[in-house]
């Protein structure tokens, strides 16, 4: 049995638009916490992302014996700070606002868990250079996107109008929408082939 770790749409859309079986469960863990204590430890935006990844994947495992379970999550490098998901409209303006004419990075970290242990972790990188656009053009983007805007680390989504506010984009597209498609199947096809039904 396969089980994604997370909620996401994106996430569950890409998984299942690649013909896997799987669950969806999300961890429940703490990640702010986990993130503090991994920068406690010196730990920088890559490492905060593949520890992000391993402890979702381990925290569904445990729960699940046998089953192997898929951890992912985003870390959002600008110019050294690492931001969040905004809490509500204004704040995702803000984030917009920060991202405006710059380039950053994101980084997405992958893990396989199953019974307590961490059998492969990864980790993707994409940079993304937003067109220096109007406080219109920005508003005009969110009442398009509205509240769905809010589960996005960047307070855009690539696969909607958000689009509009890019100037280039350097890297893989499933990395970008969060999960590293093409490095898990092949992690999926070395330690779970028999999760891949045909595809093996």
């Amino acid at each position: 049995m396969l089980i994604l770790a997370s909620k996401s749409p994106a996430r569950n859309a890409l998984l299942a638009g690649a013909g896997v079986r799987f669950a969806a469960s999300p961890a429940e863990i703490d990640e702010r916490e986990l993130e503090a204590r991994e920068l406690g430890k010196g730990a920088d935006a890559f490492g905060i992302a593949r520890a992000l990844a391993e402890a979702k994947a381990l925290a569904v495992a445990d729960g699940s014996p046998g089953a192997t379970a898929v951890g992912a999550d985003q870390v959002l490098s600008l110019e050294g700070s690492i931001l969040h998901k905004p809490a509500d409209m204004a704040a995702a303006a803000a984030q917009l606002e920060r991202l405006r004419g710059k380039t950053h990075k994101l980084l997405a970290g992958i893990a396989l868990a199953r019974d307590g242990q961490v059998l492969w972790s990864h980790l993707e990188t994409a940079s993304l250079t937003m067109r220096d656009f109007s406080d219109a053009e920005r508003d005009r983007i969110l009442a398009l996107e509205g509240r769905e805007i809010l589960g996005s680390v960047g307070a855009y989504r690539l696969e909607g109008p958000s689009i509009q506010l890019f100037e280039r984009i350097e890297g893989d597209y499933f990395t970008i929408l969060g999960l590293p498609l093409l490095p898990l199947l092949a992690a999926l096809r070395l330690y779970a082939p028999e999760l891949l039904e045909g595809f093996t």
